[in-house]
């Protein structure tokens, strides 16, 4: 393990081959891990806000191509960025309620300090 400057773990560790690491308890099938716990209605409003998502991006394309003013520019790519992040903090919450409490609460304690590690990766990539 290093130390990191963020104040996380980086957690290095071996797999044996043919084997999937997880550090959390999401499901490992076919060596891609899955999420635990994702409702049909979580996958399909995540599914809706991206194809929103895809469609502003497009509309940006547009917007450069036709030379459009650079800060109308600018505030079409801050909505983006917003929409992002509001599709990340759901499935950062999903991710906290599902699978991480599964590791916490049924892993051993290397398992439970690789969820940690993992979770103030995730927080410390997704804060950015």
């Amino acid at each position: 393990m290093d130390n990191t400057p963020w104040g996380y773990m980086d957690m290095k560790r071996r797999v044996p081959a043919g084997r999937a690491a997880a550090a959390c308890a999401c499901e490992i099938h076919g060596g891609a891990r899955k999420a635990a716990g994702i409702s049909p209605e979580i996958k399909s409003a995540n599914l809706k806000r991206l194809k929103r998502i895809e469609g502003q991006v497009r509309g940006l394309a547009r917007m450069v191509e036709e030379d459009r003013y650079c800060p109308d520019i600018m505030v079409q790519i801050s909505s983006v960025q917003e929409a992002l992040r509001a599709v990340g903090r759901g499935l950062m919450r999903n991710h906290l309620r599902h699978c991480a409490t599964q590791a916490i609460r049924k892993g051993n304690l290397a398992q439970t300090e690789a969820t940690y590690d993992e979770l103030m990766k995730l927080i410390y990539t997704h804060a950015r």
